[in-house]
């Protein structure tokens, strides 16, 4: 019997995670609230780098032409004593685009115009945010979920979604726990500051000043020729950080050649202790956690945001093939059990950059920042009934890599709401199969696509891989919500 809702999904901080969950949402066509407790989009740059994964995760929502737009590579560092240089380095290394990774460098961009740039595309899809909305409490039972908002409304939804942020209402209304640690006792500031141009902090470099109570990092931000973006640290863990415009200003002038007036403004300034925190758990029956509100990281490596994009692209699909299309609510198990994993390991990496980086070390971050590597092999979700062999085959629960097809490229296949099902050589596709799966064959097979079947998951992820299609594909396809093919054992 039909539940009478207000809308299906709630979900609450419209942060990166919360805005690419509500689009991907919008597209799939589930009725969606997205509620910020702020009046507008967060207006800083803090999470600057999107990495080659999550820039295919915009490819495939319809937004990277305007980040590639927006963004830039990060310049190389350049250390300074005084006025004098000190040496540079490249902190993010450079890659070659290949045929199967086509976005091979982190991407340069203030966090803001991210968040303005989803925001535009969900705008355009019907969706939208409510802004000075609040999260005050929330019910849920069998059916679904009351949301108990600021303005006094309480709004039923079949599930609801807690993307806002480490200090999140949504987890503590739960009453999910997070164990981490401190990882760095000392306090930093992040701000953005202008400089007026013809100082000796250039636009062609990251600057580093290291001063006996902290060093000073200015990166220049693109899309504005005065922005940077200043991480400043602190060697007294009991220093207390002023954040205040002529707070920054002084710093910039104590520990840098800078004069306090050509710091000519300050749009955005925080403090922080870096941490490493991981919910306990990711779902409590009808609410799950994505993003920050699920596990905190340092800024080091450029993984926080990241990772938060990749829970909403992951968590996504399975909402809707559940509200839409008649998927089991068990489907949803899967959401934890792939991405909390992936979780702790990225915090363990964060944790590591950044202890290395307090200690002096001119680290360069690895190919282990950029996800592509990142998989649910693991995962019930992943099923090859190939036999294992080592080298470089695909497997079951590793990214779907791009590659030539045609004219075009596989990720122009992938591109969209549906599953493809990748044929290589001489291996059959069913006869018939469900509309939501698109077809494709690889005439000429080769690495990594094999000559085999291959169906394609909407986030871009090998969940099924065999010689021939199979009753096991009809299986799969049963418990992801499509109509089974009727394949024979």
């Amino acid at each position: 019997m039909p539940v009478d809702r207000d809308t299906d999904v709630v979900i609450t901080g419209a942060g990166p995670t919360g805005l690419v969950l509500a689009l991907d949402l919008a597209r799939r066509g589930v009725r969606t609230l997205l509620l910020e407790r702020a009046d507008g989009l967060f207006p800083g740059s803090r999470g600057k780098g999107l990495q080659p994964r999550s820039l295919e995760v915009l490819d495939d929502l319809g937004v990277l032409p305007g980040v590639l737009a927006a963004g830039g590579p990060y310049p190389r560092m350049l250390a300074w004593e005084g006025t004098e240089r000190r040496g540079e380095w490249d902190m993010v290394p450079r890659s070659q685009p290949t045929e199967r990774v086509p976005y091979a460098n982190t991407l340069l961009i203030p966090q803001s115009r991210t968040q303005e740039l989803l925001y535009e595309r969900l705008t355009a899809l019907g969706g939208g945010v409510r802004f000075g909305t609040a999260l005050t409490g929330l019910r849920q039972d069998h059916a679904g979920v009351a949301a108990e908002l600021s303005t006094g409304e309480t709004v039923r939804a079949a599930y609801l979604v807690g993307a806002d942020g480490g200090r999140s209402t949504v987890r503590r209304a739960l009453g999910i726990g997070m164990t981490g640690e401190t990882v760095d006792p000392r306090p930093m500031l992040v701000a953005d500051v202008r400089i007026a141009p013809g100082t000796v902090a250039g636009r062609d470099h990251w600057h580093v000043w290291r001063a006996p109570d902290g060093g000073v990092a200015l990166c220049p931000l693109p899309g504005d020729a005065t922005l940077f973006q200043l991480a400043a640290t602190f060697e007294d863990p009991a220093a207390v950080v002023d954040t205040t415009p002529e707070g920054v200003r002084a710093l910039l002038a104590a520990r840098t050649p800078l004069d306090a007036d050509q710091i000519t403004d300050v749009p955005w300034a925080s403090d922080y202790r870096a941490r490493a925190a991981l919910a306990d758990r990711f779902r409590e029956g009808r609410v799950l956690l994505a993003g920050d509100a699920a596990h905190v990281h340092s800024p080091a490596g450029g993984q926080g945001l990241n990772t938060g994009v990749q829970d909403a692209y992951n968590l996504g699909w399975k909402l809707a093939q559940v509200l839409l299309h008649g998927a089991p609510a068990a489907l949803l198990d899967s959401y934890e059990a792939e991405r909390r994993p992936v979780a702790a390991d990225v915090l363990g990496l964060s944790t590591r950059l950044h202890r290395a980086t307090a200690d002096g070390e001119a680290t360069q971050r690895g190919k282990d920042v950029q996800q592509l590597d990142l998989g649910y092999r693991d995962s019930a979700l992943a099923v090859d009934t190939r036999p294992e062999t080592s080298g470089d085959t695909l497997r079951a629960g590793d990214r779907a890599p791009d590659g030539r097809h045609g004219e075009g490229r596989l990720f122009d296949l992938f591109r969209g709401p549906h599953f493809t099902l990748l044929t290589a050589g001489d291996a059959e596709p069913p006869a018939a199969l469900p509309e939501q799966v698109r077809t494709a064959r690889l005439t000429a097979p080769g690495e990594p696509y094999r000559t085999g079947v291959y169906l394609i998951r909407p986030d871009g992820y090998v969940g099924w891989a065999g010689d021939r299609a199979d009753a096991s594909l009809d299986a799969y396809l049963t418990a992801v919500g499509l109509a089974p093919a009727g394949l024979p054992a």
